[in-house]
Formats: structure tokens, sequence, C-alpha cells
């Protein structure tokens, strides 16, 4: 694989932006990655790891004639990150994210960024529940979907060589609109993780069911719920509070359907939630068979 660009800075070294550096030096899509976190304790782990070439003490020192800038920090953060490296950009940089939200990011990032900086938003739909630069690895975004955003206007070219290097790092890539982006997102992502918080929160409200039997007995659904709600809740505090709009329509529809459900229970109506779970099968069925997960028994997880 060539180098696709000489100089990568990732601002922000957790999850996404370490398997980006193992993913990255697999492929050797960079000449050179540099990494840069706001923590102390971070950037001493990541040096301390090898996992970038080099570990700079601020953003603007890591963005110093860097050809691609990937924001890898909370949605709330990015605005406030791009004032600080803004005047180090060099002219013809490419300037791109991972957050989960993307109308806000470019509202946030778009108009700070100096003329002559191209500016494609991303989101790479891959990740797991743990944080921090040790938890990266390279086969993260192997046959998941990198989202591009490019906003009106975004040089086609720079669309196109971002779209090979997320290839490069194992992804498929697609194009959609910020607001079909963020409605998408609300529906396969933002609300269910909203779910599995509340869930989680009335196991532990509901004071008959003691924690040692949540702990003990949990079963599939609900130990399932408990990994999506374990992730980092300064970036999913972001996410909701940055996509409110499609994440409460999202939510009202997802209302409308469990009084649907209960309505069906309390009243018998055994055909309607036969009919509700055969439809709903069929669609774990269409994901398993588009690869984005598998079906072995338990999830392939070991006994």
């Amino acid at each position: 694989m060539s180098v696709i660009y000489r100089k990568v800075a990732l601002i922000g070294l957790g999850l996404i932006a370490s398997s980006m550096a193992h993913a990255i030096r697999r492929a050797g899509a960079a000449g050179t990655v540099v990494g840069t976190a706001r923590s102390a304790e971070t950037r001493a782990i990541a040096k301390e790891m090898g996992l970038v070439d080099e570990v700079a003490e601020s953003a603007a020192d890591a963005v110093a004639d860097a050809d691609l800038v990937v924001l890898c920090v909370p949605v709330g953060a990015m605005g406030a990150v791009t004032e600080e490296i803004a005047p180090m950009l060099k002219p013809g940089a490419v300037v791109s994210d991972v957050g989960s939200v993307k109308r806000a990011v470019i509202a946030d990032v778009g108009p700070r960024l100096p003329e002559g900086v191209h500016f494609v938003p991303a989101h790479p739909l891959a990740g797991t529940e743990q944080s921090g630069p040790q938890s990266g690895f390279a086969e993260l975004f192997d046959n998941r979907w990198t989202i591009l955003v490019p906003p009106e206007g975004a040089d086609r070219g720079e669309v196109d060589r971002l779209a090979r290097f997320w290839q490069a790092l194992g992804a498929y890539t697609d194009e959609m609109d910020a607001d079909h982006h963020d409605l998408v997102l609300a529906v396969t992502s933002h609300a269910p993780h909203l779910i599995a918080y509340t869930m989680v929160g009335v196991a532990d409200d509901l004071r008959r069911v003691t924690d040692s039997e949540v702990v003990k007995y949990s079963a599939a659904g609900f130990r399932d719920f408990t990994r999506i709600a374990a992730s980092d809740p300064t970036m999913w505090r972001d996410v909701f509070l940055t996509n409110r709009d499609a994440t409460l329509e999202i939510l009202g529809r997802f209302t409308e359907e469990l009084f649907a459900l209960q309505r069906a229970i309390r009243t018998g109506d055994g055909d309607h939630l036969h009919a509700y779970f055969t439809r709903t099968r069929a669609i774990r069925r269409g994901i398993v068979e588009a690869g984005q997960d598998t079906d072995a028994p338990n999830f392939g997880r070991r006994p």
C-alpha cells in the first residue's frame, strides 16, 4: 500500500484514534503519525506503547505541517480544539473527524478553519465499550463502514483521497448529507444506547431485585445492555446534546411502538406479538447477511 498522506495528526488518543494508528501502520497509509491528548497520563502511555511515531504536547504542535488532521475528541470539544489548531494548519491540509454527529460538528468546526484548508467530516461506524490508548487494534475498521459527510463546496479530489485512506484502513466507505447521517445514526446507534442506559438504570432503581442478582443472573439480553451502557459517558452526553432533534424523533417513534406492544401484552394479542417479532427477526438476519455481525451461537463469545 502506498502512502496516502505524508503526515497524519490524531487529536485525541482513545479507542478510535489508537485503532487508526495501528491500522495506518498495518497499511502503510502514512509516512508519519503524530498524536496528542489533553491528558498528560494518556500522552505518557501512548509514548511508552510506541503507539505513534511522535507524541506532541499540544494539539497545536501536533498539526504543524500535517497533511491530514483527524479530530478524535468528543463532539462537544471540537469547536475549542479547532480554534486551538487553526493558526498552525498549513494551506492545503485536510481536517476531518470521527464524531458520531455531523450537523453540529460542521457548524462548530467549519467556520473556525482558515481559508485554504479542506474540511471533510467523517464517521467510522466501529467501536467497542473500551476507551483509552491501550484499547485500540488494527482490525477495528475491517469490513465496517465509514461515512463521509462532505459539506457543500468540498474539494472532490480530497473527499476521494480521504475515502481511499479509510479503505486502506479496512473500511467500506459511503457518503451522506449531514442531516440524513444524524437521523440514520439516531436509529442505529444513539437511541439504542439511550435505551440501554435506561434499562440498566431501571435495574439499578428496582430495589426488589438486588445488585447481586442482577450481576449473577444476567442473561444475554441484559448483559448486552450493560456492555453498551459501559460506553464513554462524556462522548454520549455530547452525542445526545448535539443530535437532540433526530434522537427525540426516534425516541418518540420508539415510545409509540412500545405502547403498542404493551397493549398487545395486556390484551393477550399473541398474533400481534408474533408478527412483530417475525419482522424484527428478519432485520437481524439482514444484518448478519450483510457481514456486519456474526450468527455464531452466543454472538461468538467464548463460554
